[in-house]
């Protein structure tokens, strides 16, 4: 699923940053401060939840998008339905960057 945004979003010039911990995701957010946030979100992961509602009650950072997306858990056997590898990453940022006027 990452690669897939990825590649979109290196094709829009955009800067990415990966995170691969929610421990580490509310801190660099505050930092950085992206023009988007994508987390992924499972039911049972309270981490990528909390970092969730942390963006949303800090003033500095709650009219940040944030776009979250689930995948289904990866049991090891591939099915035609299941091409997608599955990664393990929980959140990229696409930071604020400034376009080229033609």
């Amino acid at each position: 699923m990452l690669d897939s945004f990825e590649a979109v979003l290196d094709a829009g010039h955009y800067d990415i940053v990966f995170v691969e911990s929610s421990a580490h995701a509310y801190s660099q957010v505050k930092r950085v401060h992206p023009d988007l946030v994508i987390l992924c979100t499972q039911i049972d992961d309270r981490e990528a939840l909390q970092v969730l509602s942390m963006l949303k009650l800090d003033h500095d950072t709650r009219l940040i998008p944030v776009l979250t997306y689930t995948v289904e858990e990866y049991d090891g056997e591939d099915t035609a339905e299941e091409r997608e590898e599955v990664s393990d990453s929980e959140v990229f940022l696409a930071p604020k960057i400034a376009f080229p006027m033609n």
